[in-house]
């Protein structure tokens, strides 16, 4: 039976995308999004989604801000009715209540766009990445997927992908160049190893099957 997938959003959606493309492309197997739920009645991602035939709700933060438990227990309601069996953060920028990652435990997942534990936690997000890991003078930074769970990307990895830092680069070209080499690469794969049951969490370690054991 396919897996239901529900896809987070806030903004423009470009990981929405990735994921949309990757279906259409039949990369990701066993899964298929069914959901977008957005915080914003202007994201351009929930277009995207209409687009596509994906069903589409809104529930917007400034109508609860600063209730965070309310707005957690909104989006939870929504997952449980629409039958939901993983939920994907995909540019969404409000942080969930707790009740909302223990009841999807090891079923919710992030891209981060950096290697954690490097440039990650309260405060990380969007720019504020890429320009810490210039700031830093690294050599390599990429992106991270990880299950979502009450600790500020500290959840278990799933899969990574480093990215080379160039000596010219600014944080908009080192931002658009982590999401097309590493987010819309490895978020995909993330989601179709989850809905071909390929994961196995061992308690802050994910392990990835080999996909012959599966079929």
């Amino acid at each position: 039976m396919l897996k239901k997938i529900a896809v987070l959003v806030s903004g423009g959606g470009t990981n929405l995308q990735a994921l949309i493309d990757a279906q259409q492309a039949g990369i990701i197997k066993n899964g298929e999004i069914t959901c977008v739920i957005s915080s914003s009645e202007d994201a351009y991602a929930l277009t995207r989604a209409r687009e596509n035939s994906i069903g589409t709700h809104v529930v917007r933060w400034k109508d609860y801000r600063p209730d965070r438990r309310s707005f957690s227990e909104e989006i939870l309601r929504i997952l449980r009715e629409e039958s939901i069996d993983l939920v994907v953060y995909a540019g969404f920028m409000v942080i969930l209540d707790e009740v909302v990652s223990k009841a999807y435990a090891n079923r919710m997942m992030n891209v981060h766009p950096a290697l954690i534990p490097s440039f990650c936690g309260k405060g990380f997000y969007g720019l504020h990445v890429h320009e810490a890991v210039l700031q830093s003078g690294v050599k390599l930074t990429g992106a991270t997927v990880h299950f979502v769970n009450e600790v500020c990307d500290g959840g278990p990895i799933i899969l990574q992908k480093a990215v080379e830092v160039l000596d010219d680069d600014t944080p908009e070209s080192l931002q658009k160049r982590v999401m097309r080499e590493a987010e819309w690469q490895i978020l995909p794969q993330a989601v179709s190893l989850f809905c071909q049951d390929r994961i196995v969490v061992n308690g802050t370690r994910t392990y990835i099957k080999p996909e012959s054991c599966c079929q």
